[in-house]
């Protein structure tokens, strides 16, 4: 895919970083590629070898990643969220011989809890941070223009952009999930599964037939590359068609993010739901609950022109270009995606994890698009099984089987052998039903579910999903002990000093929630109270709640 790429759009841009206007062209990619395979050959990596990678994202670190897959050895991107102890444990777990980081990350490290690692080199440049044992790197570095200048003596022509011949079920990229119990897993993933994901992913088309990625377009990246959602769509397949990506680092405040939309003009725009919610909370419903625009809410037919004022201004925050909104990586809120869909705004909503690298579902055509659904199940490349008795109405664990799903877990039989039974299938933790067309619908985790003493199922996500969107709540958890639910919540603490809010109202805003609430839901899953929590909850880089951080009823003093 990548020899071809680079071949046939060799002087199109590839890869720009929005904030230092560094640009690629493909042939300026490949080139880089090449400088970095001849380093390895220097320093005498081979293929299956580890490398990882950890930093914001810019230009070279797509360059590290592809060199990487490309010469045939594994790539270990790490996230940046992750703790300096952390990374240090992925790269000794994962038994790296060179780490690639931006600087600003060393200072954290210690060379010494990484005794496999062979060299560290910088982002900026190449540059050698770190070496054990030796200058052998170091030189590697300081003749890598002149050892590829012997290499191609006539010059670097597309002829000469030719990659390893890697089987379709070795291993190539190591990725370790965020994960909320502990030091995470090692998700193996193969060039198949990297593969299926891309090839379906450049196919997807609107409802005029036209790809979604195709060559020229445009791609803004906010999202963790590291991360396998923002990799597969922001970066491995615009990559792979030819189009441009522009890099903004990570994810910016909201004043440089649609600063940024308005310039790059994407056509495809991948996020986490929390980036629409936050602007259906603070810009779209203050508008229809005062002022003019409540009161012809209540018109029949003004109201719609209200809708299609309010899409427009949504579509010309993002760029003005928007073909669709991809929204994955945690659940959706109801009342924001009903909403959405009120006003036909262009979305949808999928469904993967790392483990599917990470495509599992999602429907490309918005107006096919199923509320509170995230989307249809890759029917060419996965099996998808509900684990119960009714699965298009009763809750199971979705299983899955297919092109997608991993290896396993790197030197974890114990887990891997939990997750992927005899027969193939990968049992994904999460509850869901599907329709008779392959709509998947998340419950919530298996772990998270509650059983009553009744026998009745509790999913604590979808209560939590009704009261964020009560007054003044900004995130919240539900939680069991002896039988009783709790709420925790965490209020919107800066809508509560721009107007002036003490905790008094504060209090008496919750306990008018509590009774709203349970006057919303099933007898058997009212909660007993509603606790205010001083500070936002602690989360993974995707942007899931640690909920184990939040177990302890009684310590939390909530009974």
């Amino acid at each position: 895919m990548y020899e071809q790429s680079f071949r046939s759009n060799r002087e199109m841009s590839a890869v720009t970083d929005y904030f230092t206007g560094e640009t690629y062209s493909y042939y300026g990619f490949a080139k880089e590629i090449a400088k970095l395979h001849i380093m390895f050959d220097e320093a005498g990596i081979k293929p299956k070898d580890k490398i990882s990678l950890v930093g914001r994202n810019t230009p070279r670190w797509c360059v590290v990643y592809i060199a990487t897959i490309t010469y045939g050895a594994v790539i270990v991107p790490i996230l940046q969220d992750f703790t300096p102890n952390d990374i240090q444990h992925i790269v000794n777990h994962s038994e790296s011989r060179l780490l690639f980081l931006t600087d600003s990350y060393w200072d954290g490290l210690d060379e010494d809890a990484m005794p496999n690692v062979e060299a560290v080199m910088s982002l900026t440049d190449y540059h050698v941070l770190f070496e054990r044992g030796g200058d052998k790197m170091t030189k590697c570095i300081d003749q890598m223009t002149e050892n590829y200048r012997k290499r191609y003596p006539r010059g670097f022509t597309a002829d000469d952009i030719k990659y390893a011949e890697v089987p379709n079920d070795q291993l190539i990229l190591l990725n370790y999930t965020s994960g909320t119990t502990g030091y995470s897993k090692g998700v193996m993933l193969t060039v198949n599964n990297l593969t299926a994901n891309v090839a379906y992913i450049s196919t997807i088309k609107d409802h005029s037939a036209v790809p979604y990625f195709h060559k020229g377009g445009r791609t803004l990246s906010f999202l963790p590359l590291a991360h396998a959602f923002g990799c597969a769509v922001d970066f491995l397949t615009p990559l792979a068609v030819g189009g441009h990506i522009t890099l903004l680092g990570r994810i910016p405040a909201p004043k440089i993010l649609l600063g940024a939309m308005q310039k790059v003009q994407p056509e495809v725009i991948c996020a986490v739901p929390m980036l629409l919610e936050k602007i259906y909370r603070k810009q779209i419903m203050p508008l229809l609950e005062k002022g003019p625009l409540s009161i012809a809410m209540k018109l029949p037919l003004v109201n719609e022109v209200v809708f299609a004022q309010i899409k427009k201004k949504l579509l010309d925050s993002f760029g003005n270009n928007l073909r669709i909104l991809v929204l994955g990586g945690a659940p959706m809120n109801k009342e924001t995606e009903l909403f959405l869909q009120k006003i036909h705004f262009p979305f949808t909503v999928g469904y993967g994890m790392t483990e599917c690298g990470p495509l599992v579902s999602v429907t490309p055509d918005a107006r096919e698009f199923k509320a509170t659904s995230c989307g249809m199940y890759l029917k060419d490349y996965l099996d998808v099984r509900i684990d119960s008795n009714d699965p298009m109405n009763i809750a199971g664990e979705i299983l899955i089987r297919g092109e997608n799903v991993m290896q396993g877990y790197y030197k974890n039989e114990k887990a891997t052998a939990d997750a992927i039974d005899a027969d193939g299938w990968l049992h994904t933790g999460d509850m869901g039903t599907v329709d008779l067309d392959g709509t998947l619908y998340i419950r919530g985790r298996c772990k998270t579910m509650i059983l009553t003493g009744s026998g009745q199922n509790i999913y604590p996500e979808e209560i939590e999903d009704k009261l964020n969107n009560m007054p003044l709540v900004l995130e919240s958890l539900v939680l069991e002990s002896d039988g009783k639910l709790y709420g925790l919540v965490v209020p919107d603490f800066e809508t509560c000093e721009r107007e002036g809010i003490d905790k008094v109202a504060l209090e008496q805003t919750m306990q008018e929630n509590l009774k709203l609430l349970n006057s919303q839901i099933a007898a058997y899953e009212r909660l007993v109270s509603i606790s205010i929590y001083p500070s936002e909850f602690e989360k993974t880089p995707k942007k899931s709640i640690k909920r184990y951080l939040y177990n302890d009823v009684a310590k939390l003093g909530l009974k």
